[in-house]
């Protein structure tokens, strides 16, 4: 391994910019299930601080919401890709390429600037969710159709979960 791979800021850049080499990377390596947590706090505490939310509270409670969020998210799709499509994973990971699929998260902080905040968290959104189907394919090895089915249900399945009474996620 180089002296930058593992690095934590060229891993973030790496997913950042859609990187299957990095992706793949943070896969097999089980020590990165703490960065990839890493990386979905920062891109939650940016979300916060973009939004010019309720201050040091609104933001730590943004974090822990993204947290859980990203584990139950890694959870679904590990059923849905796993045991519905075949695939040959494991939750960490998921864990681990959906976290850093966040990276580009640290944009939110944009979304403060005068005007920029709707057209930011489009872009920043978008961006995320394409991450996020690259980081369910090079997990799961899966084709793009099913990583897109994958996709597809488990966030039809966490919407409705989002919908029932006292699920804070």
């Amino acid at each position: 391994m180089s002296a930058t791979k593992g690095d934590l800021t060229t891993r973030m850049m790496g997913a950042a910019m859609l990187s299957v080499d990095t992706y793949e990377e943070v896969e097999a390596d089980q020590d990165a299930t703490g960065q990839a947590a890493l990386v979905v706090a920062i891109a939650a505490l940016c979300m916060a601080m973009g939004s010019w939310g309720g201050g040091p509270i609104y933001a730590a409670w943004v974090a822990v919401i993204e947290l859980g969020s990203w584990a139950i998210w890694a959870g679904i799709a590990y059923v849905v890709g796993d045991k519905v499509f075949g695939a040959d994973a494991t939750w960490g990971e998921l864990l681990r390429t959906l976290g850093f699929a966040k990276a580009a998260g640290v944009l939110y902080l944009v979304a403060a600037l005068p005007f920029m905040g709707g057209l930011v968290t489009t872009v920043v959104a978008i961006w995320v969710s394409i991450a996020s189907f690259i980081g369910l394919r090079q997990a799961l090895d899966l084709g793009n159709g099913k990583t897109l089915l994958t996709w597809l249900v488990g966030a039809v399945f966490y919407n409705v979960l989002q919908n029932f009474p006292f699920f804070p996620f």
